[in-house]
């Protein structure tokens, strides 16, 4: 999965980014969603033993265009974890409450505590994206809060805060499609909102406003990847590799029990 992680320092171009690849796996949906199964089931495993050792933390966060794929992509990829041990939060219009404080605010007092996994539908890249997209912030003040984020990024890291970030990657079509079927699907159709359509003229915008962002914010210890996202079931699979790979690395162990009957 090397191949969607991107370079720091290197200029970003959503454009050569393939939303349709599936070229890491190559045998085809099948497989690849019994494969998912696999990861699902090691994945809560890891998970388990992360929340075990209560050493470790892990901060997912998750971007993309509208109709991207961020709730599916939580309900598939985190489908046998342990709701003990796991916290999603969504990121919407800031209330009046949060508004009053520094942007950052709402957000960290979300991060992950030990032994816990924490995901992040939207998050705090709403406040360079979105905001500058419809105009309410200046370039000054986005271009400042990409330092902001990279230093507070940095501690949660230095904390002992393992950081993935994933933008999810599709085209306008991909897009088109899945608002016209939430549109068609009475299940779907309460997520469908005019906002949508409007965004969606701003297409050129918020690429500029992504790419940007994804550039001036990687680094090794918070890095982006870039996953192809037109194709679902190779969506999900790659998220879970990234995640999964990510946790072996840790090299967790279970503690030892204390105070054993002699």
């Amino acid at each position: 999965m090397n191949r969607y992680r991107v370079k720091p320092g290197k200029r970003v171009k959503l454009s050569d980014w393939d939303p349709n690849d599936t070229d890491a796996f190559d045998s085809g949906k099948d497989e690849g969603t019994a494969k998912l199964t696999e990861l699902q089931k090691e994945l809560g495993e890891l998970q388990e033993l992360l929340y075990a050792e209560h050493q470790h933390r892990l901060l997912v966060v998750l971007q993309g265009m509208d109709t991207s794929g961020k709730d599916g992509t939580i309900r598939h990829v985190f489908k046998g974890v342990d709701p003990q041990g796991v916290r999603v939060v969504s990121f919407k219009a800031p209330s009046e409450r949060e508004r009053d404080h520094d942007y950052l605010w709402r957000v960290h007092q979300h991060t992950p505590g030990k032994g816990e996994i924490v995901i992040f539908n939207r998050s705090h890249y709403e406040d360079v994206v979105v905001t500058r997209v419809t105009g309410l912030i200046t370039r000054p003040v986005w271009e400042q809060r990409y330092a902001h984020i990279n230093e507070f990024e940095r501690m949660l890291s230095e904390e002992g805060t393992t950081i993935l970030k994933f933008f999810l990657n599709i085209d306008q079509d991909a897009q088109w499609e899945r608002l016209r079927l939430r549109l068609d699907d009475p299940k779907k159709r309460w997520k469908f909102s005019p906002d949508d359509i409007k965004a969606r003229e701003r297409w050129p915008k918020y690429v500029e406003a992504y790419e940007d962002a994804i550039a001036k914010t990687n680094c090794d210890s918070a890095p982006w990847h870039i996953i192809p996202a037109n194709k679902k079931w190779y969506r999900n699979l790659a998220v879970s590799t990234v995640i999964v790979e990510s946790l072996r690395a840790l090299k967790m162990k279970y503690p030892a029990p204390e105070n054993l009957p002699q």
